[in-house]
């Protein structure tokens, strides 16, 4: 008896990524820039991803947000969250959105 699986689609994790924030910026990671790569087998999640800056102290509660934000996806049975510093993040790869929200628009 086969139990019908339930597709994941890219969009559904960036639109659930967008409710999560680096508690120092009011911009989600998504048009901060903050996110590299999404990757989807099955049930599972992968999302490789950096923050601001290497010595970031909320390291840890951010990437345990966008693990808990991409669990809540239905479908979802596992998630992992891989962060990276290369490419360094820069300022420039914030959205537009993201950019004017800040005062950078400029």
């Amino acid at each position: 008896m086969d139990a019908e699986k339930t597709v994941i689609a890219e969009s559904q994790v960036y639109e659930a990524l967008r409710n999560c924030y680096d508690p120092e910026i009011p911009v989600n990671v998504v048009d901060l820039g903050l996110i590299y790569d999404v990757k989807i087998i099955d049930d599972w999640v992968g999302v490789k991803m950096t923050l601001t800056t290497p010595g970031c102290g909320m390291s840890g509660m951010i990437s345990r947000g966008v693990r808990d934000a991409v669990l809540r996806i239905p479908g979802v049975k596992d998630a992992d969250v891989r962060i990276v510093w290369d490419p360094a993040w820069s300022p420039a790869m914030m959205s537009p959105e993201a950019k004017k929200k800040l005062g950078m628009d400029r």
